[in-house]
């Protein structure tokens, strides 16, 4: 029908061009005007053939999104697509498989990466819970410990006033040694002074299969796992009544010195494979897992052999092992939806409670960065002290640490804590000297995008990074650059200036929902004009969090 009305369309254009051609041209020129009708024929059917074709495509492609098929990775199309017929050649583990390979990204390769061995001596004396870490919590939230209270690991500490049956719990058995306060006496850290021999705390958890939802929430609640749990759109802890669409987990980290969580997950199979049984039960979607798809080698099958959940696989650039990008390829965040997105060791976290009957918050941390005598793998607990994995490894005092990675960990004190979810510590040189005409004036590589320095001549490269900006604020001017690091479908430049104007519509439409910290931290390293592109996205998650 629709083709029946595009040729009604195009034939009677074609036949008026075709009798004024033939009307204006002299008798003795018939060939000539024969020529020119042949022209315009074969220039109107091409037109034909132009409008079906991409009429079709739309409809093919409307048909595969409307029955999910889209999700697959296949190309729905009359045509090859360009990367298809350019693109390397799928990994043979695969096996028919879906595989997303992101053209957009950027990988820092940073010197200081930690060999794939534990070094069992560091210990940390240590532990501090944070409420800081937790978004949407209480400025102070209601603490039932106190000073010199003894604690088993998985004993509530604190609950915030709003949501009390959301428990926090301790990593470690020990002695309440401080509960630091910040501004306006706002809780800062509840430390414990953890034991030589660890105590937990004894639970019996219920059978996911047998149990009801509701029973399965209410024992995370009071277990002091549920706040492993993180919710998008806004990255805030769930509500217990909260029901997700679906959660998602990726099994790969692509940020520069990020723990290889192959190694991080050897021998604790069966934990993770429990973890994602409970998981399937809190949804009413599906479990998704984003695997690695990188490497000529596959991943560990703890991962690949994983049962119960959906497999994506994900090849690219920094940042492809994110979740945020990952959920924005299989299934996106619309208006209204809510998806939970968990982290390897959480879920390590969660079976164990189902396992062992215990809150085991057991992590192996990357200590990384080129400012280290050894960077190192260490096994430690959830919250650890930074100058005990530090302690003896540093080549200087001028260094800059930081919880988690160099894009979107937080500068931390000697003396401070590792953050919930972080499982990696960077130390970095301190950048805080200046810098005239520094892009003018020849002299070392360094991690950049920009084509002022020659790394793309040298792709293998590492680098030494410190923590200057090499530059100040300048104009927020469009440059086109978020776009090229960032492979999702959004206009990241207009979405941030959306937020600094404050135009809740335009944020939405932006695509705000979708997207943390995290996702748009490549973007902050390659913007010439300085923007806090992190900071300005939490600004606007958190009023658009007011308004819902």
């Amino acid at each position: 029908m629709m083709k029946s009305g595009i040729i009604k369309l195009v034939l009677p254009a074609f036949l008026l061009l075709a009798q004024i051609g033939h009307a204006q041209t002299p008798a003795p020129e018939k060939s000539d005007s024969n020529w020119f009708v042949y022209g315009l024929a074969a220039i109107s059917l091409l037109i034909v053939i132009y409008i079906i074709v991409q009429v079709s495509e739309n409809l093919m492609a409307i048909e595969a999104k409307r029955l999910g098929a889209d999700k697959s990775g296949a190309n729905f199309s009359l045509f090859p697509q360009m990367r298809e017929l350019f693109d390397t050649k799928r990994p043979a583990y695969l096996s028919g498989q879906p595989l997303f390979s992101l053209r957009r990204g950027f990988d820092i390769k940073l010197e200081g990466e930690a060999p794939s061995q534990i070094n069992a001596k560091v210990k940390s004396a240590t532990y501090a819970l944070m409420p800081a870490n937790f978004r949407g919590i209480f400025p102070i939230p209601k603490m039932e410990v106190e000073v010199g209270s003894i604690v088993k690991a998985g004993d509530p500490l604190f609950h915030d006033k709003s949501q009390p049956e959301i428990k926090y719990a301790a990593p470690v058995s020990g002695e309440i040694v401080a509960i630091n306060r910040g501004e306006k006496r706002a809780i800062k850290e509840v430390v414990i002074l953890a034991d030589m021999d660890m105590k937990y705390r004894e639970f019996k958890a219920p059978d996911p299969g047998k149990c009801t939802r509701e029973e399965l929430v209410a024992f995370l609640l009071d277990s002091g796992v549920w706040p492993m749990i993180r919710q998008r759109p806004f990255d805030v802890t769930p509500a217990p009544e909260d029901v997700p669409r679906d959660i998602f987990i990726s099994t790969f980290d692509t940020a520069p010195l990020a723990p290889d969580l192959n190694f991080v997950v050897e021998g604790r199979g069966e934990a993770f494979q429990k973890g994602l049984d409970v998981l399937g039960k809190l949804t009413v979607g599906k479990v998704y897992l984003g695997l690695d798809a990188r490497g000529d080698n596959p991943p560990s099958a703890v991962f690949t052999q994983a049962a119960g959940v959906e497999k994506y696989w994900f090849r690219g650039k920094h940042p492809a092992g994110n979740v945020g990008i990952q959920i924005h390829h299989i299934k996106p965040i619309n208006t209204g939806d809510k998806v939970w997105v968990m982290g390897v060791q959480e879920v390590i976290t969660l079976g164990t409670l189902f396992t062992e009957g215990r809150f085991d918050t057991t992590r192996v941390v990357a200590v990384t960065g080129a400012e280290l005598e050894t960077p190192q793998y260490v096994k430690t607990h959830l919250g650890a002290n930074l100058s005990d994995l530090l302690k003896g490894n540093l080549k200087g005092k001028h260094v800059r640490i930081i919880s988690g990675d160099v894009l979107t960990g937080e500068h931390k004190a000697e003396s401070a804590f590792l953050n919930y979810w972080d499982d990696q510590v960077t130390v970095i040189e301190e950048g805080d000297y200046f810098e005239l005409f520094g892009w003018l004036i020849p002299g070392s590589l360094r991690p950049t995008l920009s084509r002022t320095y020659p790394n793309f001549l040298v792709p293998g490269a590492k680098f030494r990074a410190d923590s200057n900006t090499h530059g100040e604020k300048r104009a927020f001017v469009v440059t086109g650059q978020y776009e090229q690091v960032l492979p999702m479908d959004l206009y990241p430049q207009h979405l941030m200036k959306a937020i600094l104007a404050g135009n809740f519509e335009k944020m939405e439409g932006l695509g705000i929902l979708e997207l943390s910290e995290e996702d748009i931290a490549l973007c902050e390293f390659a913007c010439t004009s300085k923007q806090p592109l992190q900071h300005i996205l939490r600004q606007g998650l958190d009023m658009m969090s007011e308004q819902s």
